[in-house]
């Protein structure tokens, strides 16, 4: 995987995110467009460790950890 078009499109998603975040005033639609900025992040954090080392998908674990209780607390 290149490290400039995973970077392309995890900022397509997150600027896509924070749109969502500033736009919408609805509590399910605001934690989903947070769910995609949290998954542009991972993207990132998977890109840059393909080049720099595992490190990044360590993180991505507590990025995951971090949106599933994040969707336990908007389902619940």
């Amino acid at each position: 995987m290149l490290l400039e078009p995973a970077l392309a499109v995890s900022a397509i998603l997150f600027s896509l995110g924070a749109a969502g975040v500033l736009l919408r005033r609805n509590v399910i639609v605001v934690f989903m467009c947070i769910e995609i900025m949290l998954n542009a992040a991972n993207l990132a954090f998977i890109a840059f460790a393909q080049r720099l080392g595992p490190e990044g998908q360590i993180i991505v674990f507590f990025v995951m950890a971090v949106a599933a209780a994040e969707a336990a607390v908007g389902l619940a």
